[in-house]
Formats: structure tokens, sequence, C-alpha cells
């Protein structure tokens, strides 16, 4: 398994970034796909996830109505759309999948891992 994210950079305080993690040797359709968070020095901390047909999504209230998680099975790509970038939104983020029943969500016990993407907000 593998997946790949790409689509961070820097941006500025109010600003926009999509990111974008494509799926590897997995059967992309049967599992939940999410994405985590981790800023410099701090523990990795959820941020989205959405279920396997993208009819059920969860997000961390610190970026609620904010961002907007989203998925193309066709694809086997997941997005991350972050709208309204704060400072506090500095993190590497990594996209994680799982398997999981149809129209559930989980911020929690994801085996497959991507690489980090860093994402950097100035103010």
């Amino acid at each position: 398994v593998q997946l790949q994210a790409s689509g961070g950079g820097l941006a500025q305080a109010g600003g926009s970034l999509r990111l974008s993690c494509a799926a590897f040797r997995l059967t992309f359709s049967m599992h939940v796909m999410g994405w985590f968070r981790q800023a410099p020095g701090k523990v990795r901390e959820f941020v989205a996830a959405i279920s396997r047909n993208g009819d059920r999504t969860s997000y961390a209230d610190s970026v609620k109505g904010r961002f907007t998680i989203s998925r193309d099975n066709a694809k086997n790509t997941v997005y991350l759309q972050m709208n309204s970038l704060k400072p506090e939104d500095t993190a590497d983020y990594y996209c994680a999948g799982r398997g999981f029943g149809q129209g559930e969500v989980s911020n929690s016990g994801y085996p497959y891992w991507g690489q980090g993407t860093q994402v950097t907000v100035s103010s």
C-alpha cells in the first residue's frame, strides 16, 4: 500500500491550499480515508475523515467550516480543501486509510499512512 500526498506549500493567512493524496495498491473504495497533521513539537492530531463512498464526513473542531474533505473513488484520490488558513494550521499533513463499514468514519485506528506534505501559513 502506498499513499502519496501532495499540494502542500506556503500560504498567507486567509488564503487557501488544496491537498491531494493518491492511493496505490489499495482497494480505495473499501477504505475510510483521513487527514491528520503534526505541528513542530506537538503530537499528531486528527483533521478530517470521509466514509467509503463519501456520504459522511467528520472534522476536528479547529477546522470545521474552513476545511473540506472529499474523495474521487474513480481516481483513488482523497482531497483536503483548506480555506481561511490560519498560522496555527502550519504543520505536516498526512493522509491515512483504514478499513471500516459503509457509512462509517473514524479519527483513529489507521494502519496505512502516507508521507507528510508541509503546509506553512504566514501571518
